[in-house]
C-alpha cells in the first residue's frame, strides 16, 4: 500500500465527496480490513440516509474536497446566468457528458448543468431522463450552496431559482 498525503479533514468538517455531494464527518476510525489497518474517514449523508467510509490515504485521490469558497459559490451562481451553451450532438452523448460534470463534484461543472437543462415555463417540455439529470444537477448545487452559506437547502433552493428566473426576464 502506498502512503499518499493524509488530507486535513476533521471530524464535523463539511466535505464534497463526488458521486454523493455534500456530507459531514462524524468520526475518524480505524478498521482491520482484508488484514490491513486502515484509517478512514465516516462520512454521512443525511438526506440520502447514507454512511460512507472512505480511507484517509485516498481521499484526495478520489477527489473528496472541502467546501467551495463563498467566491466560487457566487462564481457558480453567475454561472447560472449565463446562455445555456447545448451541443448539437447526440441526446445520449450529451447526457453521458452532464452525468459526467454531475459526478465530477466540481461545482462549476454542474452550475454549467443545471444552466443549459434548465427549461422556463414558455419553453417545451424536457423529457424524463433530462428532467432526471437537472433535478440531479440542482440538488447538488444547492446543497453545497447551502452548506457554504450556512443556511438550509429550501433557502438555498430559493436562492439559485430566483438565479434562475432572474436570467429568464
Amino acid at each position: 500500500m502506498t502512503k499518499t498525503k493524509k488530507p486535513d479533514f476533521h471530524p464535523n468538517d463539511f466535505v464534497v465527496y463526488p458521486a454523493h455531494g455534500v456530507g459531514k464527518i462524524i468520526s475518524i476510525e480505524e478498521q482491520e480490513i482484508a488484514g490491513y489497518r486502515l484509517e478512514l474517514f465516516v462520512i454521512s449523508f443525511e438526506k440520502d440516509k447514507m454512511t460512507l467510509r472512505v480511507p484517509t490515504h485516498k481521499a484526495t485521490e478520489i477527489g473528496m474536497r472541502s467546501l467551495s469558497t463563498p467566491d466560487v459559490v457566487t462564481k457558480a451562481l453567475d454561472t447560472l446566468k449565463g446562455k445555456a451553451r447545448v451541443k448539437r450532438a447526440m441526446w445520449s452523448r450529451r447526457a453521458q457528458e452532464y452525468e459526467q460534470k454531475i459526478n465530477s463534484g466540481d461545482l462549476m461543472a454542474i452550475a454549467e448543468v443545471v444552466r443549459d437543462l434548465h427549461r422556463s415555463d414558455d419553453q417545451r417540455e424536457q423529457s424524463y431522463s433530462e428532467r432526471q439529470l437537472y433535478e440531479a444537477a440542482l440538488e447538488r448545487l444547492t446543497r453545497e450552496v447551502a452548506a457554504v452559506a450556512g443556511v438550509d437547502e429550501a433557502g438555498a433552493q430559493k436562492k439559485v431559482g430566483e438565479v434562475l428566473v432572474g436570467r429568464a426576464a
